[in-house]
């Protein structure tokens, strides 16, 4: 695995990188985003290094009002990034259902999380493989409720299988969630109560 360092914080990854229009040479990343809060440092903070396909894939966000505003408001942040594109994912709050059924009362961090977890960056990677990234990640590692070692294991397994790099990231490391709070003052994001699924509400 290569390594990179960026603004004082290691991660690493084994990336291929390609050229654009213009000749300079870039590195394609898949990248899973969760919200615009979570988003804010994750973008500031990758997005010198790669040309960014933002992938929203959260059937697990309810109730549907509540999904929306969270797109409307990543959407919102993602112009103020260059080299940012944004994907959309199907809404498809049956699938998650169905996958943590008899999960329903486990505790947040428990098997009902990791279920939602995996299912979210095995959609991620496959998103990746489709276009052509040369890596995928996601932005949940910023978050203190989110277990990055799962999540960078589960990336790796994911690797195995689907056949893209993944990006190894824990973006806690160096006060990133309290710059992801001052980023969202900044741009006036909307920060939600709850990570998204109604039995953690």
């Amino acid at each position: 695995m290569e390594e990179f360092t960026s603004n004082g914080q290691e991660y690493s990854g084994k990336v291929a990188a390609f050229a654009d229009n213009s000749g300079s040479t870039r590195k394609k990343l898949a990248l899973h985003a969760c919200c615009a809060p979570c988003s804010s440092y994750t973008l500031e903070y990758l997005s010198p290094e790669y040309d960014i396909e933002l992938y929203f894939y959260n059937p697990n966000i309810m109730p549907e009002d509540e999904y929306l505003k969270r797109l409307s408001e990543l959407k919102r942040l993602t112009g103020n990034f260059e080299n940012v594109n944004l994907t959309v994912g199907e809404y498809d709050t049956e699938r998650f259902l169905s996958l943590t059924k008899g999960f329903e009362d486990e505790p947040e961090g428990g098997a009902r999380c990791e279920i939602c977890i995996r299912h979210r960056l095995e959609e991620t990677a496959r998103f990746a493989a489709k276009i052509k990234a040369s890596c995928f990640s996601t932005t949940l590692t910023i978050s203190p409720h989110k277990n990055a070692e799962f999540i960078n294991f589960t990336q790796a397994e994911l690797e195995k299988t689907i056949g893209v790099k993944s990006l190894s990231l824990n973006l806690k490391k160096k006060n990133g969630y309290l710059r992801s709070i001052e980023l969202s003052k900044k741009y006036n994001l909307y920060r939600q109560k709850y990570c998204g699924c109604l039995f953690n509400k």
